[in-house]
């Protein structure tokens, strides 16, 4: 199979104002084009910088770099089928300039790899499970890629190692509605929940846990696939003022959201897995959420749960590998989604080139 090394780890945070920015074009009523168009660009200088610096600190040269796999600021992601009133077809949109990042490093590009799964008629999304599919599937094991990002999405790679077989889709909610609360409840102090100790110091709701997963993206079937535009910062301020009608207190409303987030992954997961043994590789930043791992692990009884460095991949660097391999691919003219993730008419060629 496939082997793949991770030279080296780089993170570079956005400056706030920019990161306001991006959260502001986000939102439900967004921004105009010119400042679309403007963060576009510079958000291509950030990407470029960020990229420079990274292969400074793997002690390379720009030189080495054969190719820049760049996935972009999603600032809105419609797929098909959703739920989104006055919209009449699926659609997506990453920013990130490429030809900038291109200039500024001297290194071909590859990026705007979801819009051509959407025009196939697919989701647009997942994509990581190609390369899950490449680097964890097992012939005499049922596997199950867990990553805990701004939302949760699994792949499924039941024992075999078919890649028609293979299931993708996000469950819901990850650490964006975590966040979102976080910051609420902190008067925007803080960013997230360090080891989900305030939810630890709270009490699941079970009355509003269930109203949360009534929601109707829980009954929908795989492919799916959802974001901010469903369970962002709106969602979350709903909540908070859902918990406070309850009288609850700060720590309790986070911890049922906790709760929601745990038991949302767990559902389809045990759904899939139908009492098999089975083993879970998880990554993302939900990882280092201690509380949320154990919530997770009180639901998933008989399987096991490993970070992805354990399979040679650290857990914050999943997203980032699984998009060099996706360029990868790309660069070599080769399809690279997965129809029975995205529900694609068919294996496409995914993401443009900026040589």
């Amino acid at each position: 199979g496939l082997k793949l090394r991770v030279l080296s780890t780089y993170h570079e945070a956005f400056e706030p104002d920019i990161r306001a920015r991006i959260l502001a074009l986000c939102k439900p009523d967004g921004g105009n084009s010119a400042e679309i168009c403007e963060l576009n660009f510079v958000l291509g200088e950030i990407f470029a910088h960020a990229a420079k610096n990274a292969t400074q600190a793997a002690e390379l040269a720009m030189r080495d770099i054969d190719f820049i796999g760049s996935h972009g600021q999603t600032i809105a992601h419609f797929p098909p089928g959703g739920i989104h009133a006055g919209l009449r077809q699926g659609s997506t949109l990453q920013i990130g300039e490429a030809a900038v990042i291109a200039e500024r490093t001297g290194v071909p590009v590859v990026s705007n790899f979801r819009p051509r799964d959407m025009a196939a008629g697919g989701q647009g999304a997942p994509l990581v499970p190609y390369a899950d599919w490449l680097l964890f599937s097992s012939e005499t094991e049922h596997r199950i890629a867990l990553n805990i990002g701004g939302i949760a999405n699994i792949t499924w790679m039941p024992a075999g190692g078919a890649s028609d077989k293979i299931l993708g889709f996000d469950t819901g909610p990850g650490n964006m509605i975590l966040d979102a609360l976080v910051d609420k409840i902190s008067g925007g102090t803080l960013a997230y929940d360090k080891g989900g100790e305030m939810a630890r110091a709270g009490s699941v709701n079970t009355t509003l846990l269930s109203t949360w997963l009534a929601n109707p993206y829980f009954k929908r079937t795989p492919p799916k696939s959802t974001g901010r535009e469903e369970f962002g910062s709106t969602f979350a301020l709903a909540m908070y003022a859902e918990g406070l009608a309850l009288g609850l207190s700060a720590n309790d409303i986070l911890a049922t959201a906790t709760q929601l987030t745990a038991r949302s992954i767990a559902a389809e997961i045990n759904r899939l897995v139908a009492g098999a043994p089975a083993t879970i590789i998880a990554a993302g930043g939900g990882v280092r959420n201690d509380f949320l791992m154990d919530l997770l692990r009180n639901e998933l009884p008989g399987i096991a749960i490993h970070p992805s460095d354990v399979f040679g991949l650290p857990s914050q660097s999943r997203e980032c590998a699984a998009f060099a391999l996706l360029a990868r691919e790309t660069m070599l003219g080769r399809q690279s989604n997965l129809p029975s993730a995205t529900g694609a008419r068919g294996l496409r060629v995914l993401g443009d080139i900026t040589p």
